[in-house]
Formats: C-alpha cells, sequence, structure tokens
C-alpha cells in the first residue's frame, strides 16, 4: 500500500500526460477523476493541490488547472446573490436544517439552472482541467455525487479530478469513509492504493 505522499507524487505526471486528455469515460465523455484520501489528511493534500496549479498553470502551456473549493463557491454565489448576510440571520432565528434546506433551494442544486454548476462552467475554458476541492467542507448541502451527475452536461469535455475525504471503490463514495454519499459510475480513480 502507498503513503499519502506517494499517491500525491504520482498526480502530476497522470494528470500532464497528453494521453489523460483523451481518457474517456463510459458514456464517450472526457474521463473524472477521483482522489480519495483519509479525511486526516486534508491539508496535506491541500498543499499538493495548491503545488500543482502554481506548476502547472506557470508553465509555458496551453493547461491551466482551475480549482473549485465547493465552500467557496457557495459563500461567492450566496454573497453576489445577496443571500449570505441573511442566511446567517435565518440561522439564528430557525436553525441549521432550515438553514442548510434554505441554501440547497437557492442554489438550485439538481436543477437544470443549478447555480454551482453555472458558476464551475462559467469560469473554464475547453483546454482547462478542474480540480474540485471543499467536498468535505460542504457536506450536507452538496454531496459529491450531485456535483459529478450534473457537471458533466455542462463541462463535458474538459477533464475533471474530484479531492474525495473518504474511500471511492470505482462505484461507492464514502465521505469521511463512513458516509455513504451515493453510487457513481462515471469516475477513474486517479491513483491506486
Amino acid at each position: 500500500m502507498k503513503t499519502i505522499q506517494e499517491r500525491l507524487d504520482q498526480i502530476l505526471p497522470k494528470i500532464t500526460d497528453p494521453s489523460f486528455k483523451e481518457n474517456k469515460g463510459l458514456g464517450n465523455e472526457v474521463g473524472y477523476h477521483i482522489f480519495d484520501y483519509q479525511p486526516e489528511q486534508e491539508m496535506v493534500v491541500r498543499n499538493h493541490v495548491a503545488f500543482i496549479k502554481e506548476r502547472i498553470n506557470n508553465e509555458q502551456s496551453d493547461q491551466r488547472v482551475v480549482e473549485f473549493d465547493l465552500y467557496e463557491v457557495i459563500l461567492d454565489i450566496l454573497e453576489e446573490k445577496g443571500y449570505l448576510q441573511k442566511n446567517f440571520e435565518m440561522e439564528q432565528k430557525k436553525g441549521s436544517q432550515f438553514i442548510l434546506n434554505a441554501t440547497r433551494k437557492s442554489l438550485r442544486l439538481t436543477l437544470n439552472n443549478d447555480l454551482v454548476i453555472k458558476y464551475i462552467a462559467d469560469r473554464v475554458q475547453k483546454n482547462d482541467l478542474i480540480f474540485i476541492t471543499g467536498i468535505g467542507k460542504v457536506f450536507p448541502i452538496i454531496r459529491s455525487h450531485v456535483i459529478l451527475n450534473n457537471l458533466y452536461k455542462a463541462v463535458n469535455q474538459i477533464p475533471v479530478v474530484l479531492f474525495f475525504p473518504g474511500r471511492y471503490d470505482g462505484q461507492e463514495l464514502m465521505l469521511f469513509g463512513e458516509i455513504k454519499d451515493d453510487n457513481y459510475y462515471r469516475a477513474f480513480q486517479l491513483v491506486d492504493y
């Protein structure tokens, strides 16, 4: 079994290999990849994601890594819509469960006009590589399988790497190694154990 550092060190060569962008998923869309890891390794993974982004984005190439921390995305959307302060006030009055449901509705999750998916799609270009982070920070507002199921409709020719604090066995996502997220069959494990 590989250490987390050994697995992280395999990411850069893998995603910069020209065949990576040509990797097709089951529906002939560009393949989605999941890098799963133990939740306690979160800071090591975050630091390595920053390193990879800097390395690729500072090279003179047509590839660019665009990271979407889902927590930051939600904050940006709520702020832009003028809902962020209202959410804080409403949570104090009506509780966390109420605000979770209200936030999901305001983000239009799983609808055709899903604001999180639109946010991502509006900020990427054809030759980009999308990194999705912050899955643990947005639970239970957003579930990873919901993002993956809806994102391919908007950016189906752009490779996606989801950094997942939990376990992915090629079919099932287990957030934090404990919470069954849902089955997801379109993604490949980016780096094996």
